[in-house]
């Protein structure tokens, strides 16, 4: 069965990483729910997409920048009011969830990895109980290294459309392969069917993200890819709830 990954705790049902949204998330019929991670200048984790908070709540600045009180004093855009969650408070939020963990090591602002981060991370999630259920995502490779070096958790590398167009299938398996990368995702509108079986005839694993309307839901079920990830989690457990009904028919 082709898993479903809450993007973000449900973006377009619950708003960007809201508390709302992952507490709402824990309680689904699906298998994964996405974060994303950044530290604070204090080292504090927090769950938020950007490395600012610009965009998405009523402050200002580069996380790294700012203490865990600042940035935990933002309030995110439509959010219900909610504020920024550190990644202790999201452990205890799946801790009784049957939903498992796909974390995205993000990096800072200058598009460089946060030094001496994912050590922190592993760290964290292993004291939480919460490592053996967390697999570990990034679109950089340097990144996949830091992880290779601190745990032996599963990596999935997020492939752009852009790196795929530039590097090819086969040198995108190459270099998963090079780095005991286990898995690849690649944007739900690039993926086909040529793709998933050259992934698989590599011994990867093959999965998409971005599936957010019913057209790219129902593809990536379809396809029968590992997992994909979606803004929209309610309607692509109904979406595959349908096609395994319309199965045993």
């Amino acid at each position: 069965m082709t898993r479903i990954a809450s993007h973000r705790g449900g973006t377009l049902e619950f708003g960007d990483s809201t508390p709302a949204g992952f507490a709402a998330t824990a309680g689904l019929a699906l298998e994964e729910v996405e974060f994303d991670l950044h530290p604070t200048s204090d080292d504090a984790l927090v769950v938020h997409h950007d490395p600012t908070l610009d965009r998405t709540t009523d402050r200002s600045g580069a996380i790294r920048d700012m203490s865990e009180a600042e940035v935990r004093a933002a309030v995110i855009d439509y959010g219900a009011g909610g504020h920024p969650l550190l990644l202790e408070e999201l452990c205890s939020l799946y801790r009784d969830s049957r939903v498992d963990f796909r974390c995205e090591i993000k990096p800072g602002p200058d598009g460089r990895p946060y030094e001496d981060f994912v050590p922190h991370v592993v760290e964290t999630l292993e004291r939480q109980g919460m490592l053996e259920r967390t697999v570990f995502s990034s679109f950089l490779i340097e990144t996949h290294k830091h992880l290779a070096a601190a745990t032996e958790r599963p990596r999935l590398w997020l492939v752009s459309p852009p790196v795929l167009t530039q590097l090819g299938v086969p040198t995108v398996i190459k270099l998963a392969r090079d780095h005991n990368i286990s898995e690849i995702g690649v944007h739900v509108d690039r993926a086909d069917r040529s793709l998933l079986s050259a992934a698989q005839e590599a011994g990867l694993e093959f999965g998409c993200w971005a599936a957010h309307t019913q057209e790219q839901i129902e593809k990536a079920l379809t396809l029968g890819v590992k997992v994909f990830t979606t803004d929209r989690p309610s309607l692509a457990i109904a979406i595959r709830n349908r096609l395994q009904t319309d199965e045993t028919r």
